[in-house]
């Protein structure tokens, strides 16, 4: 029987072990802080659960005023406009942790249950490939003792952990990094979120709806430079008119407490204040003290693992995914390449990765969803294609919930009107953003989106419609 040892535990480690036991393998998984890894424990489920609680927060404050939603209770008159809802972040973490951990347990379920091997410790490569092609797995326990596992592959899915300054150290009481904000029991009265990418952007604007005065430090000049230009733009005017304050174009240079308080200096000179400040400013890979490049493993400058387009690396027999790679920080990508590693090595049926069909959504209010080619490969030239976009305020179901900001946009290849890309904003643009994502894996035109039935009144809608103009415009010949 082929053996399999998986190091990490996380997406990419657990979605490739249900794909090496389910094709006949014997599979080992070595992990020390439970299946599921960061994105399950500390990262994406945790920080969503505690986004819903903000969602729901956001999505009352904006029906008290605009639809007519009161709420009775014993407050004298003249404080009835006062707001009436507020949290319980001690019980909101507290259910975050435990969602978190139940996640855990039901993925450590299904792997064992697939006929796949947990065990507990941190693993590393024992060094070069055997002269029979098989290669050793160095596991160390909690307790220090070893133990050496032999495999005829392996796979490293070992993710990333955050990146730190080192003038801005983390305390886990005032100076945090997202893993820490779930041991909080109170609201931070001030929040300074330094990083202004998708991590800093989701929680800069989560605390602001659950009752946080928040700063986001950006370095660039918008939120989100990463993202849709349109689609940041929209982001940055609703946190402004909520009442962030966004300060763009400064870099924080240290973060140190001041008593019950933490003072970040900016690189101009300027000092921010706070009760807390959250560090956002990226991830690190986890291939530290892994014996990787004597084992014949190449790493990038950055320290992640060289793959190819179906998780290979440069060491015959070591394949990698995830956060690891470098490659899309994404749990559904890191899935992907997990089990594309596998089919690969038992010699199933595999496609290559391919990135232009991967969508991706910022849990920020609204919703930022993408899909395919970008405004930016548009705006290069990378590919020729045209584009619509279509404001949500059309949208009879938009104007019925009360949602003022957000779009649709669609890219389509100018003279096929193949879909190759689309951007959503929106509530729930996480799930609206599917249909295109259908479209751009299918090789669909947009004649064909526009065609299909929508419900009226949805939001849904807005994708047929700008399908719709989209091949109006191809038909008619224009830009």
């Amino acid at each position: 029987m082929t053996r399999i040892v998986i190091i990490g535990g996380g997406p990419g480690g657990y979605e490739a072990a249900l794909v090496g036991a389910q094709l006949g393998a014997e599979v080992t998984v070595v992990d020390c802080d439970g299946l599921g890894g960061a994105s399950v424990l500390t990262d994406c489920v945790p920080s969503k659960t505690l986004i819903a609680t903000a969602e729901v927060m956001t999505t009352f404050d904006s029906s008290y005023e605009e639809l007519g939603i009161v709420v009775a209770d014993d407050t004298p008159p003249l404080e009835q406009a006062a707001r009436v809802v507020g949290v319980d972040l001690g019980k909101v973490n507290r259910r975050v942790k435990r969602l978190a951990l139940a996640q855990s347990h039901d993925i450590t379920a299904s792997v064992t249950r697939a006929g796949a091997r947990v065990v507990r410790g941190r693993g590393k490569l024992g060094g070069p490939q055997g002269i029979d092609g098989t290669r050793d797995v160095i596991v160390t326990a909690a307790d220090g003792s070893e133990t050496i596992l032999t495999a005829d592959a392996v796979l490293i899915a070992t993710g990333g952990t955050p990146r730190e300054i080192p003038d801005a150290m983390p305390d886990g009481e005032r100076i945090l990094n997202w893993t820490q904000v779930y041991d909080l029991d109170e609201l931070p009265e001030e929040l300074i979120v330094v990083g202004s990418g998708v991590t800093g952007a989701e929680f800069a604007g989560a605390y602001q709806a659950l009752g946080s005065r928040v700063t986001l430090v950006s370095s660039r000049d918008r939120v989100l430079p990463g993202e849709d230009p349109d689609a940041a733009a929209v982001l940055e005017d609703v946190f402004r008119r909520r009442g962030m304050n966004v300060v763009g174009r400064s870099r924080a240079e240290s973060a140190k407490r001041v008593g019950d308080r933490v003072e970040v200096t900016l690189s101009d000179g300027r000092v921010l204040t706070g009760t807390h400040c959250l560090m956002a400013v990226g991830a690190i890979p986890n291939t530290k003290d892994m014996n990787l490049e004597e084992s014949g493993v190449r790493l990038k400058d950055s320290g992640h693992i060289w793959t190819d387009k179906v998780s290979r690396t440069s060491a015959p027999g070591v394949y990698a995914a995830g956060d690891v790679t470098g490659v899309f920080a994404l749990a559904s990508v890191a899935a992907m390449q997990g089990r594309i590693a596998m089919y690969h090595f038992l010699g199933d049926a595999v496609a290559p990765l391919n990135l232009k069909t991967v969508s991706s959504n910022v849990f920020t209010d609204p919703e930022i969803a993408t899909v395919g080619y970008t405004q930016a490969d548009v705006d290069s030239g990378k590919i020729d294609a045209r584009v619509v976009k279509l404001p949500l305020l059309r949208n009879p179901r938009a104007k019925m919930q009360g949602i003022r900001d957000g779009f649709v946009k669609m890219f389509c290849r100018p003279g096929t009107g193949i879909v190759v890309g689309g951007v959503v904003v929106s509530p729930r643009a996480s799930e609206l953003i599917h249909p295109i994502s259908i479209a751009v894996d299918n090789n669909l035109t947009v004649e064909q989106i526009a065609k299909a039935f929508t419900v009226y009144p949805s939001l849904s809608g807005s994708i047929a419609e700008v399908a719709r103009q989209l091949h109006t415009r191809k038909a008619a010949g224009e830009a």
